[in-house]
């Protein structure tokens, strides 16, 4: 009789494993073994205690949900190992030598982020200095997240905020997508990740400027005459100011009659070509002897002391408002909507890839309408 060939067994790089919570559930999350290292991630998918026929078929479709998730991971791995992924013999550097070499890229194209890029160059290597390109997967990702919300301390011993451990999260999709385009991995594992998988930001208040505001800054003057012109210029146009700050008297031009701007929106890399409105042109400084290369507002301050110069301003104003830079853009939006443009118009204006960012701004201004119109019944209530 033939013995029977013993076929070894395939140990699989990712396993499905849980978590025994306090309120007696548990936390499915992945166990992953990959070049040698471990990492984990959580599903946010939970087992229940079955108490009942309705929680024994949740279970078994949480349990059907977890192992799809658990075959796309491994898919994921083994076609790296394939090589269908990771082309480049680039993709075995280290994370924080690619860190560095995008860090010295922006600073060689002069970007305004230097100092939070550094913090998030200094927070992946507290992280995980010894990853390599190619090992950054949505496991990292995710797992750089939570160390982000959770386990990272501040030199005061406070977590950080979730819009500070979103922006960090965002430098390092930014510095994942030059990489693409580098050719050094083959795509950005931060693409995999559905919205609720990011870190979630609670939708702060958009302060803006009414007219009568604007109206009483214009009045009043600023500690620097070119801080003035650079922010009421940008209420008028709606440009972030990293955009104004590197706008040139080349980027102006006067067609059929009408000014516009034309600019490659710094955040977004969207190229837009802006109508400036005579009360926005009526901000720009005298262009002298200056070239067509030259900055139109020169060498404005930094935004940390620009915005200080704001406060100062707007409390010799009389202006109560909490104001920055960027409360300039939402002062544009929120007068062209009430002013009447359409949500489709003033999204363009703002260089909005999407509608249902502008949304937001539709929203203050109907709370606003609502606030206007309860005001009749205070008169005659």
């Amino acid at each position: 009789m033939a013995k029977k060939s013993i076929q070894p067994k395939i140990k699989e790089p990712v396993r499905l494993r849980s978590k025994k919570l306090a309120d007696g559930s548990e936390s499915l999350y992945l166990d992953i073994y990959r070049d040698g290292r471990r990492s984990y991630e959580f599903l946010k998918l939970y087992i229940h205690p079955e108490t009942g026929p309705q929680i024994k078929t949740l279970n078994s479709e949480t349990m059907k949900a977890a192992n799809t998730i658990k075959m796309e991971r491994i898919l994921e791995i083994t076609h790296n190992e394939a090589g269908l992924k990771h082309t480049s013999s680039r993709a075995k550097m280290l994370l924080k030598d690619w860190m560095q070499t995008y860090y010295e890229d922006m600073e060689r194209k002069g970007a305004r982020c230097l100092r939070l890029l550094k913090s998030t160059v200094r927070l992946l290597g507290e992280y995980n200095d010894k990853v390599a390109m190619r090992e950054v997967d949505r496991a990292f990702c995710t797992g750089f997240m939570r160390f982000l919300q959770y386990d990272y301390k501040t030199r005061w011993g406070k977590p950080l905020t979730p819009k500070s451990a979103s922006d960090y999260a965002g430098y390092l999709s930014s510095a994942l997508n030059a990489a693409v385009r580098a050719g050094v991995i083959g795509e950005n594992p931060f693409m995999q990740l559905t919205p609720k998988e990011r870190i979630q930001v609670p939708e702060s208040k958009r302060e803006f400027l009414t007219v009568d505001e604007i109206k009483s800054l214009i009045a009043t003057d600023c500690p620097r005459e070119d801080v003035k012109r650079a922010y009421l210029f940008a209420c008028f146009c709606g440009l972030r100011f990293g955009d104004v700050a590197r706008m040139k008297w080349g980027d102006l031009v006067l067609d059929g009659g009408q000014w516009r701007v034309t600019v490659v929106m710094q955040k977004t890399t969207t190229p837009i070509y802006q109508p400036l409105s005579e009360s926005a042109m009526s901000w720009l400084p005298e262009r002298g002897d200056a070239s067509s290369g030259d900055a139109v507002f020169g060498t404005l301050p930094a935004l940390a002391r620009i915005n200080l110069m704001l406060k100062v301003w707007a409390k010799e104003a009389g202006v109560t408002k909490h104001i920055s830079f960027h409360t300039s853009r939402h002062s544009f939006a929120t007068m062209m909507l009430t002013l009447g443009a359409d949500l489709y118009t003033t999204s363009k204006l703002l260089g909005h890839s999407n509608v249902k960012t502008t949304q937001i701004y539709a929203k203050i201004v109907d709370s606003k309408k609502v606030e206007a119109v309860n005001l009749l019944d205070k008169a005659f209530g």
